[in-house]
């Protein structure tokens, strides 16, 4: 059964990093697409980030490109999100999913990490 356990969201200040982490557990994922979900209080959940673990395509949100990195480590199934210059708007719960390159649909959660950006 796939698993997929986020880590790493906390309190920072605007203008600041944080790492998070997705640990996916339960099957090869080399034919999978990882990505990066985040829903703010009151707002539905938008799409962040995604990276295919076969070739290392990577996609990002306008709203995040040129802050945020997403990069996977095969050996340890781990795929991270790195965010710089983070705003008070990145303020949501981020979510890590995957899906099968043959799907449209991520059909893999995890529990989500919360990260809040302070002023």
């Amino acid at each position: 059964q796939v698993q997929l356990v986020e880590s790493g969201g906390g309190l920072v200040q605007a203008g600041g990093s944080l790492r998070l982490s997705c640990a996916a557990s339960g099957r090869t994922f080399s034919s999978y697409v990882m990505a990066w979900f985040r829903q703010a209080p009151g707002k539905e959940r938008e799409f962040v980030a995604r990276i295919n673990w076969g070739n290392g395509n990577t996609y990002y949100a306008d709203s995040v490109k040129g802050r945020f990195t997403i990069s996977s480590d095969i050996a340890k199934n781990t795929v991270y999100l790195q965010m710089r210059s983070l705003k008070t708007e990145d303020t949501a719960v981020y979510y890590c999913a995957a899906k099968s390159t043959y799907l449209q649909a991520y059909n893999y959660w995890g529990q989500g990490t919360q990260v809040t950006v302070s002023s």
